[in-house]
């Protein structure tokens, strides 16, 4: 099984601190301007950085179980802190495989691979956290496994 590069913990904790300071500046504003509790904007600090602890964990505790392995008949992946999940994405069902580069990940030097499938609505599995190189050279590798499985599997 392949681990994530380990740069991936800082963009899911931005992301969740972003979260938390969103959070935390309404609860301020619905404070400030509809409730007027005692304390002031004491509350709505308390809620952002109580979900900015939250975050941060859960994006270290994240990393330490995400995991994926390219096999002969399908892309297993391993995710989940409370709710472990263990996915199997057999290469016949993969309809098309993109890389993505969002602003973050690209501070960052880091790349996901997007796999989508047939069958169902919202079908996709994401691998994250992968240098470009690796996401292209796992984008390249499934997309082969994808083509190969199609005559012995198909219709």
């Amino acid at each position: 099984m392949h681990a994530l590069h380990p740069r991936v913990r800082v963009a899911w904790a931005l992301s969740s601190l972003v979260g938390a300071v969103t959070l935390g500046a309404g609860a301020v504003a619905v404070d400030r301007f509809l409730l007027s509790l005692p304390g002031g904007p004491a509350l709505g600090v308390a809620v952002g950085l109580g979900l900015a602890l939250l975050g941060v964990g859960s994006a270290l505790l994240h990393y330490r179980v995400w995991r994926y392995d390219v096999q002969d008949d399908a892309l297993y992946l391993e995710r989940g802190v409370l709710t472990r999940v263990e996915s199997a994405v057999p290469y016949v069902r993969v309809q098309h495989v993109d890389t993505q580069r969002g602003p973050v990940e690209r501070a960052l030097g880091l790349a996901s691979v997007v796999v989508y499938t047939a069958g169902s609505r919202g079908a996709d599995v994401t691998v994250p956290g992968l240098e470009p190189d690796r996401a292209r050279a796992l984008q390249g590798r499934l997309r082969e496994l994808a083509t190969e499985s199609e005559p012995e599997d198909g219709v």
